[in-house]
């Protein structure tokens, strides 16, 4: 079974989100012999990456991602290092999502040193224009559960 690992804020869920997920689990040779499992950035993390908290706190996030069907597993980011809870997973590929930036140069030796070999990718973009949280909360794209 392949463990492939993503991670974000998400702050409601939308399609882009969804395709995100659908994405990762596509990267095992046969996904549904994949395990999805999600990492939900902290919202000390995102303040500090982001500049301001998100809609939902962290336990809502996880709570609205545990109930997508397309994803297995659910954890939380670590709060002052992001690599423990990585190697806690084990996940054979780490799916990056196309803007993601933070805490991504030096992940794949990072890893490496803890002892963990991990394929890392980049996943491309949906509707990058219209699904992106920013833009839906200010357009009112949605609320606390998102549209799937």
């Amino acid at each position: 079974m392949k463990r492939i690992m993503v991670f974000g804020t998400f702050d409601g869920v939308h399609k882009g989100h969804l395709d995100f997920f659908k994405q990762a689990r596509r990267l095992a040779q046969n996904p549904k012999d994949s395990l999805l499992i999600v990492s939900v950035a902290r919202d000390k993390n995102v303040l500090k990456i982001k500049g301001n908290f998100p809609v939902l706190n962290e336990k809502k996030r996880i709570i609205l991602i545990k109930k997508c069907k397309l994803v297995d597993k659910v954890v939380l980011s670590g709060a002052g290092d992001h690599i423990p809870h990585i190697i806690k997973e084990r996940p054979d590929i780490i799916a990056l999502g196309y803007d993601q930036k933070f805490y991504v140069k030096n992940l794949k030796k990072d890893l490496k040193n803890k002892g963990l070999m991990v394929k890392i990718t980049r996943l491309k973009s949906y509707k990058e224009k219209i699904y992106k949280n920013n833009l839906l909360h200010a357009e009112g794209g949605y609320a606390s559960g998102g549209k799937n």
